[in-house]
């Protein structure tokens, strides 16, 4: 039926109004960004049947001297080059001369302002601040490097760059070969007060004893892969580290007093723990519930101890990428079992009394709820021991052992922030053992690919923890202010960079994958490609391609817009209600349709001259014979010649569509506009007269013809009396005002005090202690 109607409609479907902005492809295949596939990763997201990747085997000799804060060290390597090419030197980083005072980050750093760069401008300072500043500027630190050798002891040649040493090696070393170094080094422990640092040691001044948590702390091997050859970029601070895997054997020698907490597992208990330590530890490898390896009461005990000597703790670790370790005589130690898909982890943590009550009731639950969720989202814990140690450091992660630093106030209370901090932190930072430390990726380059992936598991994992759970990041409605902002870089930017660390590389990646769980593919779809993602690069080492491509290879849907949009751009989601037009369809009945008419003209608002001229004598009155037929004619009068031709109408009509006459349905024509330029799924709640509602999702696709305006159609045989755009908030849409229609009137509060009291000016202050000073000479 070709009525006028039906061709608005098709009309604004089919065309819709022309966008100010110039339109963009923003579906586009991502193939411009993305590097062609090769033999050594696929076009599916998978290593190729080329994928190739180094081993480095160490054993290592460290002591920690607690006398002077050094560690001094020596290592046997055993370089494996699995690539096809042959190298005629190594890279070795040396993390440590990042704190030496020429180090590139030093002579790099600016005073941006931030939470560890105070600006000393326009504000006060504290005196712990000032303390750091001054404390760090006298601070030598860095490795020194004693012996460089081959196997055979003799010296190999080597310059050291920053954070780099190159060794040259005699011959070059072909592929399928392998090699051996030994390095021997040394350098100072930095004290958490005057450097933010990775590691470090904190002193505990009432019973004067220290805590030390060592990391970066021996010269390891640099990454060589077919992406970026050697990754020898500098290590100034943001981007962190570029590893291989290998195996570990390492025995550290500490005060006979302390307490070690290290990657791998432990080889000599009966040298270095007491018999009723080891039972304790046997017995927590089935219970329910955490148990004591150092009690509380043991640990205060030691605090007063005097070492005897030395005792020497040996871990082994096998196919890792890094370890690192933690020692002190405070540490009390608990620890429970773990065992999912066959895996069996020993869950441990180590606190100073400091930690109490929070560490023993929190820590290693903590651990286990990570063990759990992360297990299930991608693959059940592979290593043997998962740690939580408290110390100086914040949050930090290493195979198998992770450095927590929140604790309770001094007197042992503690706030809501601290309790759900202390689990989030913890959650967090286990986490990383499967972003990056066993899905190996290129922390150095970046960072989204484990802060970001991690910091979404571990939302899933704290929501999994309690209703109503306060999680930081995950949910996109607690990063609105950072999505509505301007300083910002897209979250594919290299990790040193990088602006907003926190939101873009951690936040925002987090929210993304949330919205894609659970917006766009729902959480069957995206939970399967997650863990067949995890799976493939388990042990290997993923680039931001293949995890894309992964995600839309297991998931069977084409992402390409949707990682070029959150991934690669700093647009927002602002999708607006623009209009809304309610459509019915006239009867052709002429006694129905005039009664309508007549109806919507009786409901028009009267006009303010009509009403205020109601009472002035018309010329009409005054003159009747200007009086004729319009005068009495009613527009909305039916007459028989009206309802003849209808019936005549009907007689040519098939029975489908006089049906279609019939139909009482509601058109509604609704426009949509988007102002922050990201292209997302438009989820609409439809609210009906009659109380109930509808929820309506249309993809991202309804934007592939115009970025800026699109139309939908609604049909319903109720009346709707209001929409809404997101109800439930989960593209993170920056202005919800513009998602109702109707607007709605929003509400806020402020709040009524008393005027502050006015400063008193010098001359006020001056006359005040002339009066004071009066008053005293009068007592006197």
């Amino acid at each position: 039926m070709n009525s006028p109607l039906c061709i608005a409609l098709l009309t604004m479907l089919m065309f819709p109004v022309a966008a100010a902005a110039q339109h963009e492809d923003k579906f586009r295949q991502l193939d411009e960004a993305l590097p062609t596939p090769n033999d050594y990763r696929t076009a599916s997201g998978a290593p190729g049947h080329g994928y190739w990747q180094q081993q480095v085997d160490y054993e290592i000799d460290v002591a920690l001297d607690e006398e002077t804060h050094w560690v001094t060290g020596s290592e046997r390597i055993i370089y494996h080059n699995n690539s096809p090419d042959s190298l005629s030197y190594l890279w070795i980083q040396l993390d440590q001369n990042t704190f030496a005072t020429d180090s590139p980050r030093n002579r790099a750093a600016t005073m941006r302002p931030g939470r560890r760069n105070p600006t000393l401008r326009g504000g006060d300072v504290s005196f712990e601040t000032m303390d750091r500043l001054l404390t760090a500027g006298e601070f030598e630190g860095g490795f020194r490097i004693t012996r460089v050798a081959n196997r055979r002891g003799e010296p190999l040649d080597y310059v050291i760059n920053g954070t780099m040493m190159r060794i040259d090696l005699p011959m070059p070393l072909k592929p399928g070969n392998s090699t051996r170094l030994a390095i021997d080094w040394n350098y100072p422990v930095l004290d958490s007060r005057a450097v933010w640092a990775r590691s470090g040691r904190e002193h505990f001044e009432d019973d004067d004893n220290w805590v030390y948590e060592i990391a970066q702390w021996y010269p390891r091997l640099a990454v060589y892969s077919d992406v970026t050859g050697w990754q020898n970029k500098q290590f100034i601070g943001p981007g962190e580290f570029a590893l291989e895997f290998g195996d570990f054997k390492v025995s550290i020698t500490v005060p006979d007093d302390h307490v070690v907490a290290a990657t791998g597992e432990l080889l000599n208990p009966k040298e270095v723990l007491s018999d009723t330590q080891r039972e304790r530890l046997e017995r927590a490898r089935k219970a329910d519930s955490p148990v004591y390896v150092v009690t509380p009461e043991e640990a205060e005990a030691h605090e007063s101890s005097e070492p005897s000597g030395t005792k020497t703790w040996v871990f082994e670790a096998e196919n890792v990428r890094d370890f690192a370790w933690a020692s002190s005589r405070k540490f009390i130690w608990d620890a429970q079992g773990h065992e999912l898909g066959g895996n069996f982890t020993l869950a441990m943590s180590f606190w100073p009394k400091e930690g109490e009550p929070l560490w023993s009731q929190y820590s290693t639950h903590s651990v286990m709820q990570a063990l759990d969720v992360y297990g299930r989202m991608a693959f059940p814990m592979p290593y043997p021991v998962m740690i939580s140690v408290n110390g100086p450091v914040g949050g930090m992660e290493y195979p198998m052992i992770t450095f927590n630093g929140t604790r309770p106030e001094e007197d042992g209370t503690y706030g809501k922030r601290t309790k759900y901090g202390l689990i989030s932190v913890i959650i967090h930072e286990v986490g990383h053992n499967w972003f990056p430390m066993i899905v190996n990726s290129d922390e150095r380059q970046w960072m989204w690919m484990d802060e970001g992936i991690n910091t979404f598991v571990q939302f899933v994992a704290e929501q999994e923890w309690e209703d109503d759970y306060p999680s930081r990041r995950g949910e996109p409605r607690n990063l609105l202010d950072y999505f509505r902002g301007k300083n910002k870089t897209a979250i594919m930017t290299e990790s040193d960079s990088a602006l907003q660390l926190g939101n873009s590389a951690y936040g925002k990646t987090a929210v993304a994958l949330n919205i894609l769980r659970e917006t766009i593919l729902g959480r069957e779809l995206f939970d399967r490609a997650f863990k067949e993602y995890a799976n493939r690069w388990k042990f290997k080492r993923p680039e931001p391609a293949d995890f894309f491509r992964t995600m839309e290879d297991a998931s069977g849907t084409d992402l390409d817009w949707f990682w070029r949009g959150w991934f690669y751009t700093t647009e927002h989601t602002d999708l607006s209600i623009k209009g809304v037009t309610r459509y019915t369809m006239d009867t052709g009945d002429p006694d129905i349709d005039r009664e309508r008419d007549r109806a919507e003209k009786d409901a028009e608002p009267e006009s303010i001259t009509r009403m205020r001229n109601e009472d002035v004598e018309k010329r009409v009155e005054k003159h009747p014979e200007l009086l004729d037929f319009y005068n009495e004619f009613d527009e909305f009068e039916v007459f028989e010649d009206d309802r003849e031709k209808f019936e005549e109408m009907l007689e040519d009509l098939t029975e489908r569509e006089k049906e279609i006459l019939e139909d009482e349905h509601n058109f509604y024509v609704v426009d949509f506009e988007n102002l922050g330029g990201l292209v997302m799924p438009v989820i609409l709640k439809v609210n009906y007269s009659d109380d109930t509602s509808d929820i309506m999702r249309y993809p991202a696709e309804i934007w592939r013809y115009d970025n800026f305006n699109v139309t939908k159609l609604i049909i319903t045989n109720k009346e709707i009396v209001s929409l809404e755009l997101d109800p439930y908030q989960e593209t993170g849409d920056v202005d919800t005002d513009n998602n109702h229609f109707p607007r709605k009137i929003q509400k806020k509060r402020f709040l009524v005090k008393p005027e502050k009291e006015e400063e008193k000016n010098p001359i006020q202050e001056a006359a005040e202690r002339e009066i004071d000073e009066d008053g005293e000479d009068e007592e006197e």
